[in-house]
């Protein structure tokens, strides 16, 4: 039905014709400044008269737009709407869903430079950063529907004299997705378009420091034709509709990603029967890290440098698979780590609608409480660079910063910071690195930068994570290419981009007929 999926072209922002396009969508966006977008429920606009505010987080001053905010009553008109719309959603063939589904990836398409450039003025990606996270999205979408079109197959099962026995997949029903800021488009789109495309319907409850990304999200999602009440648009504060959100009797599945905390609680929460329940709920969770990469004395160092650089400052550190940690054997530890701080201190701070490779990090609150735990760093670790708020038209800018001789068992090497913020910690030999990666809580990815083949095939083994990335950074999964998710507290290890991830969303159905 479809052309074999491939990933989505990024752009190449080296080229004059396509930077100048860049710069014109970012023109564009900003003469939209100030636009409100209502509720969605049922395919039509809902306002509530609760306002949540977008700002720019590079000059928080500027408002870039508001949402609507709904509240518990709005959540139960969305359940309604989503329960409403699943008989025919799940009824319709596999491929009308998917048509769907890669008509939106082509609405996405048709929009990228304009949707990256929202997200360089609202979420403060560069356009590197931006241009990324929408073809995320788009492979998503052509990934998730090829997908769909496998799983409607019936399911083989074995014969039996006498009897026609069959079994097949069905959708669940109606869920709640709860998206994250740090990828408010690529994130948002594949959890919500997994669900989708299997036949379910959802709820979409988007982060509220990115909303307006997401009300372009559903901009498209009307332009591709899909049905009122599958995906409904519902922002809102995560006090006022979040655990009213995870405790409704009618939501069959969640599917979250976000940070430790709250995905527990959620799993805490979804375990418990409220009543009119009549179901188990799904719930899937993917809550973060504390990623490591080794390298050790046998590394390609200048190789390794460019990529711990990249992986522990790109996005400011606000990716769930940064490196936080790099363990660096004994016999190069200093070597490694001078160059590591001449490699850093060349990075430019600046507007991420300039381009400059760290920009600011989301928002006041995450602002101070990176700058708190640095300050408490320094009382762990020797702090070598940066550790500094800079102040650029009152943006929640940071310094791309690096402690050294960070003890592995202390919060600097515990604690996900999710900020710009690298500790180094110093292993005696390649043993104590493997004990030292796999020393915390969680396990999402991890790197090794070694020319010895037996410790690669060791790491492969050894190494504690869902992610693994030898010789090169521990960023930027592609979709069907690294199935994204992790181990231990890092989630559910969903595998986020892989061939199992509708499967989740589906349960099966076997039916005995006696002849």
């Amino acid at each position: 039905m479809f052309a074999p999926f491939q990933n989505e072209p990024l752009s190449n922002f080296t080229d004059p014709e396509q930077a100048a396009a860049y710069r014109r969508a970012l023109a564009g966006v900003r003469r939209s400044f100030g636009l409100h977008q209502p509720l969605i429920i049922g395919g039509r606009a809902v306002d509530t008269g609760t306002r949540i505010t977008s700002l720019n987080p590079a000059k928080p001053a500027e408002v870039v737009g508001t949402v609507a905010a709904a509240g518990a009553p709005q959540v139960d008109l969305a359940f309604d709407a989503a329960w409403r719309a699943f008989p025919d959603w799940a009824d319709r063939p596999a491929a009308e869903r998917a048509a769907a589904t890669v008509k939106l990836a082509a609405e996405l398409r048709r929009r990228k430079l304009a949707l990256a450039a929202w997200e360089t003025l609202e979420a403060s990606k560069n356009w590197y950063e931006a241009d990324a996270d929408v073809a995320e999205a788009i492979d998503f979408c052509e990934y998730y529907a090829r997908q769909a079109l496998e799983l409607a197959r019936p399911v083989p099962v074995m014969a039996w004299p006498g009897e026609i026995n069959q079994s097949w997949l069905q959708p669940l029903g109606a869920g709640a997705v709860i998206s994250p800021w740090n990828f408010p488009l690529a994130i948002l789109a594949g959890m919500t378009l997994g669900p989708v495309v299997a036949g379910n319907t959802v709820v979409l409850k988007p982060a509220s420091p990115t909303p307006m990304i997401a009300a372009k999200f559903m901009d498209a999602v009307a332009a591709a034709g899909f049905p009122g009440g599958v995906i409904n648009f519902l922002p809102g504060g995560g006090g006022q509709v979040g655990d009213y959100l995870v405790d409704h009797p009618r939501c069959r599945f969640l599917n979250f990603t976000g940070s430790k905390e709250v995905g527990l609680r959620i799993a805490a929460r979804a375990a418990q029967i409220n009543p009119g329940q009549h179901w188990l709920k799904r719930v899937f969770l993917e809550m973060g890290g504390k990623d490591a990469m080794v390298v050790d004395e046998t590394a390609d160092l200048d190789a390794a440098t460019v990529a711990v650089v990249k992986s522990a400052f790109g996005f400011q550190g606000q990716k769930c698979s940064a490196a936080s940690r790099v363990i660096v054997t004994q016999e190069i530890y200093d070597t490694f780590l001078e160059r590591l701080v001449a490699a850093t201190k060349d990075l430019r701070v600046g507007p991420a609608e300039a381009n400059f490779p760290v920009a600011a990090v989301i928002s006041a609150e995450q602002h101070q409480k990176i700058l708190a735990e640095i300050e408490n760093g320094k009382a762990e670790g020797k702090l070598l660079v940066g550790g500094k708020a800079l102040d650029l038209d009152g943006g929640y800018y940071i310094e791309p910063t690096i402690f050294a001789e960070v003890p592995p068992d202390s919060r600097l090497g515990q604690f996900e910071i999710f900020g710009p913020v690298l500790a180094v910690i110093r292993a005696r030999n390649f043993d104590e690195a493997v004990t030292f990666l796999n020393g915390t809580e969680y396990g999402l990815t991890g790197g090794l930068f070694s020319r010895s083949r037996e410790r690669i095939e060791r790491a492969k083994r050894e190494f504690a994570v869902g992610n693994l990335y030898i010789n090169r950074g521990i960023t930027g999964a592609r979709v069907g290419v690294q199935p994204f998710g992790g181990f231990k507290m890092s989630g559910t290890n969903a595998k986020a981009g892989g061939p199992d991830y509708v499967r989740l969303f589906l349960e099966m159905k076997t039916v005995a007929e006696k002849l």
